[in-house]
Parts: structure tokens; C-alpha cells; sequence
């Protein structure tokens, strides 16, 4: 059965473990999306995966325009939690940006973008 949920264990909140992602953590891009992934090593062991998103203020002004944005990323994980756990790992942190100024047109585009950067990453 697939385990569809984003619970808050999953959520990546803590200043310290942010810091931690961008200063040691891998980017990879594909076409709007954006990701930065730390994966578990023995030097930085990483407890349990952790997820974050996120869309600058730059592109979109309106914070009602960046929360949309928010939604439809976390929707993408949480449908595709086993893909994104096959791909990059169990125990990852991670964090997703949108970093297009153009706003997505339907929920589909983003999925389809999600999946292309982790069947990317699997090559």
C-alpha cells in the first residue's frame, strides 16, 4: 500500500538542519524545479528523511501566489513519496524550490516536472 501522507516528522523546520542542507547538500535541477538533497553518510547522519518547500519572493510578490505554489510541491511529494524514497534514499533531507517566475497552469505540470527530476536522478 502506498503511504500517501506528509506527516509533521517529515517536515523540514529546524534552522540548524537547514543550515546544515545548504551548506553540504547537492543541487540538481530540472526544467522549473529545483532541489537540494542531503543524503546519509557516515560522517552526517541524517536520522530520518525530511522534506521542505519553497518559493522566493522575487518571482512572486503575492503571498497568495507563493502558498499555491507551496501546495501543489508538497501534493507532488506526497503522491510521489516512493518514488522521491526510491530515488534519493530512505534517510534524505531535502528541499524543493520553484524557481520560475512564471505561475504553473494546472497541478499536472508540476507532478510531471517532480517526477522528471527524480527518474533524472535515478540515470
Amino acid at each position: 500500500m502506498q503511504n500517501s501522507r506528509y506527516p509533521r516528522a517529515e517536515k523540514l523546520k529546524k534552522n540548524t538542519e537547514i543550515g546544515l542542507l545548504f551548506e553540504k547538500g547537492k543541487w540538481r535541477t530540472s526544467g522549473n524545479l529545483r532541489i537540494i538533497i542531503l543524503k546519509d553518510k557516515p560522517t552526517l547522519p541524517v536520522e530520518n528523511g525530511k522534506i521542505g518547500v519553497s518559493v522566493s519572493k522575487r518571482y512572486f510578490k503575492r503571498a497568495v501566489h507563493r502558498n499555491r505554489i507551496k501546495r501543489l510541491l508538497r501534493e507532488c511529494y506526497r503522491l510521489n513519496k516512493d518514488l522521491f524514497q526510491e530515488t534519493f534514499g530512505e534517510k534524505t533531507m531535502a528541499m524543493l524550490f520553484w524557481v520560475s517566475s512564471e505561475m504553473p497552469s494546472k497541478f499536472q505540470d508540476v507532478e510531471a516536472q517532480f517526477i522528471k527530476l527524480c527518474e533524472a536522478q535515478k540515470k
